[in-house]
């Protein structure tokens, strides 16, 4: 499996958090749970045990966990995406729940198959704030062709947003400065998505 590794983890954890990685809990999180797959399995219980960590908080860590593990992709298996329902298919089950917005970026070879998935930053309750340069840092990490772009919108609503459109609109350019497609950007809401691409809105 293509488990994130332990510094992506750090990254999300903190972020979900909102506190700092060299932080006291996230700290002892790793010190705890030294390996990636101890961490991806750790349990509520076990997180309670943490100075500072209730049950609130290890609720969000294991739903951020959760979310991790759930983004990996098993080695050998082949998504392939034709369709905007293609990403939402795939993404619908994990961001379709969440109280904050995530925005995550599938990156995909020249035949459009995914590499891998990864959560490029975590939002408040309706917004996410995202800069191209860690879309495409990402991307040209991963030898992307293309990508496709996705987040959620907590109220359930995916109609996209003024913010959402100019978003992607500069994503696009930025793309097509450095040779990477974006393919489109999909909302996804409470079992429902908008595909800026087939609104004519990218």
């Amino acid at each position: 499996m293509n488990v994130p590794h332990s510094e992506d983890l750090k990254s999300l954890l903190s972020q979900s958090l909102k506190e700092q990685q060299n932080s006291y809990t996230i700290q002892q999180l790793f010190e705890q749970f030294p390996t990636t797959t101890e961490l991806l399995d750790v349990t509520e219980q076990q997180l309670t045990t943490i100075k500072g960590i209730g049950i609130s908080k290890a609720r969000q860590i294991t739903a951020m966990l959760k979310l991790a593990r759930a983004l990996t992709v098993p080695s050998g298996e082949i998504h392939t995406f034709g369709s905007p329902k293609d990403a939402f298919t795939l993404l619908a089950p994990e961001l379709s729940h969440l109280t904050k917005e995530h925005f995550v970026c599938l990156f995909l070879n020249t035949k459009n198959h995914l590499i891998t998935k990864q959560i490029i930053s975590i939002g408040s309750l309706n917004a996410t704030i995202v800069h191209p340069r860690e879309v495409f840092r990402a991307a040209i990490q991963r030898c992307s062709a293309s990508i496709i772009c996705a987040h959620n919108h907590p109220s359930g609503d995916s109609t996209p947003s003024p913010e959402d459109v100019a978003l992607t609109k500069r994503l696009v350019s930025v793309g097509e400065l450095i040779g990477i497609e974006v393919l489109d950007h999909i909302i996804i809401g409470s079992g429902n998505f908008v595909s800026l691409k087939e609104q004519g809105l990218m």
